[in-house]
């Protein structure tokens, strides 16, 4: 990797570390990007892309970016929020701008109800999905108690981590993605037959 590709990428992650609230969401983004290098080794694509969707994509869901009124919350849209403000963090950072729309592409599909355009897309997009699995899938459902309106207890919290097995795994595209996934359902079946099993319907 050149100095002037370091330069760039160096710019981003730093922006992301400074602007990622609450910290632990600064972890999605290194993850991502090493699921979508996992996803993809040895077959043919942008990197440059993929790395600054991987990093950006989540803008908007950061504290200091996001509302703080809860209503106003309600009817958020981060995609649209990442999609207006990337173009400028990169330009600034030294991304090469020709390579933005596709970035912004990235971006725009990378919901799992999303349907991606191109190969790029599709790989964020997979690696997104395989983020809501698995160990760290509960990890960071689970770390939302509390702290999201959505998620008062943690009887709230299994019914989305029980449609995102019923739901996910369908939506992969890749198969190196399908192949991924495998042990991360697997981990996720085991935890909820975990939590019926120990707590039945008293889970708070």
């Amino acid at each position: 990797m050149n100095s002037e590709i370091r330069s760039w990428r160096t710019a981003v992650i730093e922006y992301i570390r400074r602007e990622a609230r609450p910290v632990d969401k600064y972890g999605h983004q290194p993850r991502l990007y090493a699921l979508t290098r996992s996803i993809v080794e040895g077959l043919n694509y942008d990197d440059d892309v993929v790395f600054a969707a991987a990093w950006m994509h989540d803008l908007g869901v950061f504290i200091g970016h996001r509302p703080e009124d809860p209503t106003a919350l309600a009817a958020w849209d981060n995609v649209a929020y990442a999609i207006e403000r990337t173009p400028a963090i990169l330009e600034v950072s030294g991304f090469p701008a020709e390579k933005i729309p596709a970035v912004l592409d990235c971006i725009r599909t990378h919901q799992p109800h999303m349907a991606p355009l191109s190969f790029e897309a599709a790989i964020l997009r997979d690696a997104d999905i395989l983020e809501q699995l698995g160990a760290v899938g509960i990890l960071r459902a689970v770390s939302k108690v509390g702290r999201d309106t959505r998620y008062p207890t943690f009887s709230a919290v299994v019914p989305g981590l029980r449609k995102a097995l019923e739901t996910l795994p369908a939506l992969l595209r890749l198969e190196s993605a399908k192949a991924l996934a495998a042990p991360r359902i697997a981990v996720l079946e085991q935890f909820l037959a975990a939590v019926q099993a120990e707590a039945g319907s008293e889970l708070s």
